[in-house]
Order: C-alpha cells, then sequence, then structure tokens
C-alpha cells in the first residue's frame, strides 16, 4: 500500500486525484485475495463485499495504513481549467 501510494516521496492526495487514478485503484483492488489471506476482514466491508460500497479502495487504504499512518481529511476546493472543484484532501503522517 505505501509503494502504491509512493507514500516515502508524497504523503498527501485529495479524493478527486485518487478518483481519476484507476491504476491506483487497480491496485489496491487485485490486493483484496492477499487481505482476505492475512487479515480479518469481518470489519472490513471493503474487502468481504467490496460491490457495496462506492469507493472500496479508499476504505482499504484507510484501514490498513491505520496503524503506520494519522490520517488527516479535510475539505479542499480548488479550481481546474476554470471548474470550481470540492474534495477531500487526506495527509499522510507517519506515526
Amino acid at each position: 500500500m505505501i509503494t502504491i501510494l509512493d507514500l516515502e516521496n508524497k504523503n498527501t492526495y485529495t479524493l478527486y486525484e485518487l478518483d481519476k487514478n484507476e491504476e491506483i485503484q487497480k491496485q489496491i483492488m487485485e490486493l483484496i485475495p492477499e487481505i482476505r489471506k492475512w487479515f480479518s476482514f469481518n470489519g472490513i466491508k471493503a474487502v468481504g463485499e467490496p460491490s457495496k460500497i462506492k469507493r472500496p479502495w479508499l476504505s482499504i487504504i484507510k484501514h490498513l495504513l491505520k496503524t503506520k499512518y494519522n490520517i488527516k481529511s479535510k475539505d479542499f476546493q480548488f479550481t481546474e481549467s476554470g471548474k470550481h472543484i470540492r474534495t477531500h484532501i487526506y495527509n499522510f503522517i507517519l506515526i
């Protein structure tokens, strides 16, 4: 997860950026069989029933990284190509 998100070099992502990055989403979703082997996924609905969650990859990120990182989230607004965009920004702070 740390490698997929390149958290050693980049510790801030916007939800907008993650929503657009299908490669990161795909890599995380491909980890589900491995996650099922090593973690109890009763508390991780994104692993047990990913089709029932809007962004299962985000839930997996938060759940797996919470032991190593404090994840701070807040509203974030910016303009892209003249369009006002409102999203969330996530800061991953190593514990």
